[in-house]
């Protein structure tokens, strides 16, 4: 079964050092997630009145609208988690996502108690509050990759014992190999009525590959963020998931020509620029410097350029041959003699301390070749 996304973007990045999101680039990116198809975008974070993230939730509602997004409501105890479905009431929001952690190690540190017995008692606790107010409920294992499965299991199972609509496993802290996220995920979706959902952060660089895992243990839903944004590590990145499912899964229900065009406005909000990323929506990703590469792309890339949105490029700087400035000045209306101007736009590439050239450096740098 292809599984349903959900994005973490405008969530998670909240947690990630000197990232914040304004409504503006919320809007933009929320609206280019729902036509790329994911069924739901994570918005904000909800501990109590007067939510930071009210601006950016309000946001997102006004381009997707409440039903197509999702917003974090933090769990401590029964009367805060009161007062936080106050605000989620308030802000319109219709999906909640309880942030309860369950490993022992996070339990004692953010709840006061590691107690098994207590971890349950608030979950169903909140979980019945929310379902009470007609909240679609998923719940989570906060650092749940790291929780044993004698504690993990009847929880879970409690929870959905008590009206949740879906649990996230969540690897807050990457752990798992994907052999090993199979054999966690495996466990939970054989719990009666369950529906699994995997969030996987990328300190291993495993995040697709743990998902994907998951999927195959049975598990509906994976989270993702744009860029694979996140602290720690960042995330599963939407971009790498949707074209993994597409070649390893013939999943084709994405229009994935809005990637490139998401990773960009993700970047520039997040302030982080166009620093190196992985993945097929990066400026280099499809960049060469072999005229082979250029001229048979169809011999190297398992999915093309355009359909994520995204552009072959040349880059080089010193490797300059006349098969790649003939390729640079086609169709550019430029006409110049290859075999001589190669050598000499070589040579100013030593002289200028070899600049990185693209197509158009080129066909500028062919035009004062005429003139010189």
């Amino acid at each position: 079964m292809l599984p349903h996304l959900s994005d973490a973007t405008l969530r998670d990045s909240a947690h990630m050092a000197g990232v914040e999101f304004g409504p503006r680039d919320a809007a933009v990116i929320a609206d280019l997630l729902v036509k790329t198809g994911i069924d739901l975008v994570e918005v904000g974070m909800v501990s109590g009145p007067g939510s930071k993230d009210a601006d950016l939730i309000e946001a997102v509602h006004e381009t997707v609208g409440p039903e197509r997004s999702m917003t974090l409501v933090v769990v401590r105890d029964r009367q805060q988690v009161a007062t936080a479905l106050d605000e989620a009431e308030r802000l319109g929001v219709r999906h909640v996502m309880y942030s309860i952690p369950t490993s022992e190690q996070h339990a004692k540190l953010k709840l006061g108690s590691p107690s098994a017995k207590f971890l349950e008692a608030l979950a169903r606790s909140a979980i019945g509050q929310a379902k009470d107010r007609g909240f679609h409920v998923t719940f989570s294992g906060e650092d749940g990759a790291r929780t044993p499965r004698e504690r993990l299991v009847p929880y879970v199972t409690a929870g959905f014992a008590a009206g949740a609509d879906r649990f996230r496993l969540a690897e807050t802290v990457a752990y798992l190999s994907p052999w090993q996220m199979e054999e966690v995920i495996a466990d939970l979706t054989a719990i009666d009525g369950s529906e699994i959902e995997i969030h996987s952060h990328n300190m291993l660089g495993m995040a697709v590959a743990n998902s994907l895992a998951a999927l195959r243990a049975g598990a509906k839903w994976i989270s993702v963020t744009v860029g694979g944004i996140g602290e720690r590590g960042g995330n599963a990145p939407l971009a790498e998931l949707l074209t993994s499912l597409r070649v390893i899964h013939g999943d084709t229900r994405f229009d994935l020509s809005h990637l490139t065009e998401l990773s960009r406005v993700a970047l520039r909000g997040a302030g982080l620029g166009e620093a190196f990323q992985s993945g097929p929506t990066t400026p280099h990703a499809f960049a060469y410097e072999l005229p082979g590469q250029l001229t048979h792309p169809e011999a190297y890339e398992t999915l093309p350029a355009e359909l994520v949105g995204n552009s072959r490029e040349l880059l080089v700087r010193t490797r300059l041959t006349p098969a790649l400035v003939k390729w640079a000045l086609a169709d550019s209306g430029v006409f110049v003699d290859v075999d001589l101007f190669t050598p000499w736009l070589a040579e100013r590439q030593e002289r200028e301390g070899r600049p990185l050239l693209d197509r158009d450096a080129i066909r500028k740098a062919a035009i004062d070749f005429q003139a010189a």
